[in-house]
């Protein structure tokens, strides 16, 4: 829904001049709902995907020595240090129409290039590593004497993951789900590459961003960067409320 909104913005570009005294205009902001929406839900999808790939993961590879969980490890942080635009090539050539998987999707229907799909394939990819470094430490901090006590008495490997790995680790899993989610609002790169920039379609706040910069529409710009910012010092400080809540319980 826009809103009208009197708008008083001081503020400087890249180089540091100032582009404009105090501003007061009639100023629609029904520009951000758009953007801000969709990236909500990309931000959503990825960390829900995330979450369950991310944990399994690291728990098959928690305390694992050898060759192979030391590769399958590296590989599942590599997201981490690649730049976004070459995550974004390689998901093109995975699921691209002339794609490893594009042509088995397309029979399928699913076209994932220049889609919001595709926007949460990329955030995904991008935020996976997140959580699986935060929920490989918590697991690997695990009191290995309660899971034997479990296993002794009966219980499989999955019911001992569930019922005591789990919630002992809740507390470094939940953080890395909240820094995901945060990394995913502000997604760009990978983005980009297989999703495109489609106002109203696949352009999130990141995206915005850049448009409204390209345009030199500071004031546009800067309403985009605030609204961004706000979202995620928000989530940051209530991960961090929640976290400290539960401790005191």
């Amino acid at each position: 829904m826009a809103e009208s909104a009197a708008a008083f913005i001081i503020f400087y570009d890249g180089y540091g001049r100032r582009q404009g005294a105090e501003l007061e205009m009639d100023f629609d902001l029904g520009f951000i709902w758009s953007p801000l929406e969709l990236s909500l839900r990309v931000a959503g999808a990825a960390t829900a995907v995330s979450f369950v790939m991310a944990t399994l993961a690291a728990w098959r590879l928690a305390r694992k020595k050898g060759p192979m969980p030391a590769l399958l490890d590296a590989l599942c942080s590599l997201p981490l240090v690649l730049p976004p635009t070459v995550l974004g090539y390689y998901l093109i050539l995975l699921v691209g129409r002339r794609g490893v998987f594009g042509h088995g999707l397309a029979e399928l229907g699913i076209n994932l290039i220049f889609s919001w799909q595709g926007a949460v394939v990329a955030a995904t990819v991008v935020v996976f590593p997140l959580i699986y470094k935060s929920a490989r430490a918590a697991l690997e901090q695990v009191d290995k004497h309660l899971e034997d006590a479990a296993r002794t008495l009966g219980a499989s490997e999955w019911r001992v993951f569930i019922s005591v790995s789990l919630p002992l680790a809740w507390k470094g899993i939940f953080a890395g789900i909240m820094l995901a989610f945060a990394r995913g609002m502000g997604e760009f790169g990978a983005t980009l590459m297989i999703a495109g920039n489609i106002p109203g379609k696949t352009q999130t706040l990141a995206l915005a961003i850049y448009d409204a910069f390209q345009a030199g529409n500071d004031l546009q710009a800067s309403w985009l960067v605030f609204v961004t910012s706000a979202v995620c010092v928000t989530l940051l400080m209530a991960a961090e409320l929640l976290v400290k809540l539960k401790r005191r319980r």
